[in-house]
C-alpha cells in the first residue's frame, strides 16, 4: 500500500525522496559524476567519491536495486589484505598468517596493493566486491578512504599501525616497547658496555617504541652509558651507512651492543661491521627485530626480537570474521607479545 494511503499518514504530505539531482547540486558536481561515484565505477579522485557518498548518506538517498558495497544476499566471504608491497619478508609472513586463518574460517583472502598514486582507488574496489572486512598492514588510511568503507559497512583492522590512532579503528600490534627493553637487557647480559641504535626513518609509532624501550633499559641498567643513535630508512643499504658512521663516532673501549629496529637493517649493519674489520658476536653484538625467515641464515645467525607476524595477521582476520558473522566484538586494540630469540650474533 502506498505510504500516503496508510491511515496513520492520512493528511501527511510525504517528504520528497532525495534524487541524484539533489546530490549533484549539494556537491557541485554533474549527475553523471554522482551516478558513477555511487555505483563505484569509473576513475575519479577518492576524495570526490567520499564526498558524494557522504552527501548521499546525509540526504538519506537510497536507490532501488543499487548495490551498496555488499551483496544483497549477505556479505561475501572475502577478506582483503591491503599492503604497500607483497614481495618482502614482512609481507610474506603477514600474507601466510592471514591466508591460513581465512581458509580455516571459510573465507577467501584477496591481496590488494596500495599504490601511492592519486588514481589508486582501492577502497572503491573493495566496496564493489562486498568484502567482509579489510586488514591494512603498515599503512595509514586517509579519512576519505575509511569513509568509503564505513559507508558500505565494511570493518577495518589496522595491522601494526604506523601512528597513534586518530580514527576509531580496530588495530592489532605487538609489544614493541617491551621488545626494545629485552634487546637492551640481553646485550648488557652478554657483556656490551657501549651501544649503537639504528632507528627507522620515518619514525613510525612502532619504531619509536622500540628505541624508547631500549634506551630506557640501557639507562636503567647502566646509567650514563654511551648510546649513539643513527637513523636509516628501514633498508639495509642505509643501515649499512648509518652503522659505519656510528662505529667511527662511538667513544670508549669494550664490546659494542648494536640494536637495529628491523632485521633488514641489522643485515646492513653486518656489512658495515665486517668492512670495519670487527667481529660480530665478539667486538659487536647485534640484535635485530622481527625474526623474519632470513634472520637465521645470516652469518652468524641473528639474535632478534620475534614479532609474531603470522599470529597478528590471523588475529586480525578472526576479528573481521566475528564481525561479519554477527558475533559481538568490542573495538579492540590488541598487542601480541614479542619474544627474544638468542643466536650467535650476540655470542649466544
Amino acid at each position: 500500500m502506498p505510504r500516503d494511503e496508510l491511515a496513520q499518514n492520512s493528511g501527511v504530505t510525504p517528504e520528497p525522496r532525495p534524487t541524484l539531482d539533489a546530490i549533484a547540486a549539494h556537491c557541485g558536481l554533474s549527475v553523471t559524476t554522482v551516478s558513477r561515484a555511487l555505483r563505484g565505477r569509473g576513475e575519479m579522485a577518492a576524495e570526490t567519491r567520499a564526498r558524494v557518498l557522504a552527501a548521499a548518506r546525509d540526504l538519506g538517498y537510497r536507490r532501488d536495486g543499487e548495490r551498496r558495497g555488499r551483496p544483497r544476499t549477505g556479505t561475501s566471504r572475502l577478506i582483503d589484505l591491503v599492503l604497500g608491497r607483497f614481495h618482502d619478508p614482512y609481507s610474506e609472513q603477514v600474507t601466510a598468517g592471514a591466508q591460513i586463518a581465512a581458509a580455516e574460517l571459510g573465507y577467501d583472502l584477496v591481496l590488494t596493493t596500495e599504490r601511492d598514486a592519486p588514481r589508486d582507488d582501492w577502497p572503491m574496489r573493495i566496496r564493489s566486491r562486498g568484502s567482509a572486512g579489510v586488514v591494512i598492514g603498515v599503512i595509514t588510511p586517509t579519512t576519505s578512504q575509511v569513509t568509503v568503507l564505513a559507508d558500505a559497512g565494511i570493518p577495518i583492522v589496522l595491522l601494526g599501525p604506523r601512528g597513534d590512532a586518530s580514527l576509531p579503528l580496530w588495530n592489532v600490534g605487538t609489544t614493541d616497547h617491551a621488545g626494545g627493553t629485552d634487546a637492551a637487557a640481553h646485550l648488557i647480559d652478554r657483556g656490551a658496555r657501549r651501544f649503537v641504535v639504528i632507528a627507522g626513518e620515518p619514525t613510525f609509532r612502532f619504531g619509536r617504541a622500540r628505541v624508547q624501550g631500549f634506551e630506557a633499559e640501557a639507562e636503567r641498567r647502566m646509567p650514563g652509558a654511551v648510546v649513539v643513535r643513527e637513523h636509516a630508512d628501514w633498508t639495509s643499504g642505509q643501515a649499512r651507512r648509518a652503522t659505519a658512521r656510528a662505529l667511527t663516532e662511538i667513544p670508549g673501549d669494550g664490546p659494542i651492543g648494536l640494536f637495529a629496529c628491523s632485521d633488514e637493517m641489522a643485515a646492513g649493519a653486518y656489512r658495515a661491521i665486517a668492512e670495519a674489520g670487527l667481529s660480530i658476536g665478539r667486538d659487536v653484538l647485534v640484535v635485530g627485530f622481527d625474526d623474519v625467515r632470513g634472520a637465521r641464515w645470516l652469518q652468524p645467525p641473528l639474535t632478534t626480537i620475534r614479532q609474531p607476524l603470522r599470529e597478528m595477521a590471523a588475529t586480525a582476520v578472526g576479528l573481521l570474521a566475528d564481525a561479519a558473522e554477527g558475533r559481538s566484538v568490542e573495538r579492540p586494540s590488541l598487542e601480541l607479545p614479542t619474544t627474544l630469540v638468542p643466536r650467535a650474533s650476540t655470542g649466544a
